[in-house]
Order: structure tokens, then C-alpha cells, then sequence
């Protein structure tokens, strides 16, 4: 029998707990159905996903906080939906958060996607 490894990314996604794991397999699987070309890769002890070989944006679900994390690597540049976009005092990443599945507004989610992509060779931050 081959020894199956699990990519340390997916592994953090199935090892969270319920709801945030069912979260987390639909942002994935979202993510990568609009973006064929995005790489999940394991970075910062948290799922990443690069897009051209350059840091796009990542899942996380915090210590003690009742969500999951959708943060975008080149928020600054971002200017649809600012109205679902947390920041927390941070100076220039931004992410979405979802309390349950419900919560995902597939639109929402595919509007901020392409326009990172969009906006994935501009700079970190916004000049």
C-alpha cells in the first residue's frame, strides 16, 4: 500500500474543528475552481495560496475568535466590498470572516477573487 501524505495545508483545514473545517473545504475548493492556476501551499503555519508564484491570500482560523479568516495579500489595492473587508488596526492586509457557511456570499467572494487577481502585480503596498 502507498503511503498517502496529506499537504500540511489540507491537513490544517481537516484537522480544524467543525464548523470552521466545512468553511474552510468550501473556501478552498472556491478558490480554486475561480483561480485553476493558484498553488495551496502551507506557509506561516497556515494555508496559503500563491497565484503567479507571488503571495495571494491565505485561510486562518484565530485563537479564541468564533470565524474563519479569508485575508487578501494585496488588499491594499482592493476597492470593491470595502464594507466586507476587516482590517483590525492592520495597515494594509484585510480579510473576510465567516461565522458559518451560510454566511458566504458567493458573489462577494467571487467579486474580491478576480479582482485580486486583477490587481496580483501591483506592490504590497499601495504607493
Amino acid at each position: 500500500m502507498k503511503n498517502l501524505r496529506v499537504n500540511p495545508a489540507e491537513d490544517y483545514i481537516l484537522q480544524q474543528k467543525e464548523p470552521y473545517r466545512e468553511i474552510l473545504l468550501f473556501l478552498q475548493q472556491f478558490i480554486e475552481r475561480q483561480i485553476p492556476s493558484i498553488q495551496l501551499k502551507y506557509k506561516y503555519k497556515i494555508p496559503f495560496f500563491d497565484y503567479k508564484d507571488r503571495p495571494f491570500c491565505y485561510l486562518n482560523v484565530p485563537r479564541k475568535k468564533t470565524y474563519v479568516e479569508l485575508g487578501f495579500w494585496h488588499a491594499a489595492h482592493l476597492t470593491l466590498h470595502p464594507e466586507h473587508l476587516h482590517s483590525d488596526g492592520r495597515k494594509v492586509m484585510r480579510s473576510l470572516r465567516f461565522h458559518s457557511l451560510e454566511a458566504i456570499d458567493p458573489q462577494v467572494l467571487e467579486d474580491l477573487l478576480q479582482e485580486a487577481v486583477s490587481k496580483s502585480h501591483l506592490g504590497f503596498y499601495k504607493k
